[in-house]
């Protein structure tokens, strides 16, 4: 897979909608990241760190940022009615993840891996 339009355009027809909005605001929270495939995964760089990744699975999608994001947001997380790991958030076109959510993540991912 070459880009990440079309990783999008190869996942569900059900999950496409939510993989545009998290990588529009990807881009809008990190303006200077270059969009990268690394591990058949969609992400943002920054100076060589992988900041946030995205990916969709067969019902729901998944929103990779540092470990550090995670925790420092993890109420935010909970209170979207959001399960998280160690690295992701999972959500689903029944359970968005919201925009500001998003964008928060994506900076606080990014303040963790001083880039």
């Amino acid at each position: 897979m070459s880009d990440h339009a079309a990783y999008i355009a190869e996942a569900a027809e059900s999950l496409r909608p939510l993989l545009e909005q998290v990588r529009a605001q990807l881009s809008a929270s990190l303006p200077d990241a270059d969009e990268v495939m690394k591990y058949n995964m969609p992400g943002f760089q920054v100076r060589g760190s992988i900041v946030a990744g995205y990916a969709a699975f067969s019902r729901q999608c998944g929103l990779y940022l540092s470990p550090g994001a995670i925790t420092a947001l993890a109420d935010d997380i909970a209170a979207a009615g959001l399960k998280a790991s160690k690295t992701g958030v999972t959500f689903s076109a029944r359970k968005p993840i919201p925009d500001d959510l998003v964008r928060q993540l994506a900076q606080a991912s990014r303040t963790d891996l001083g880039v």
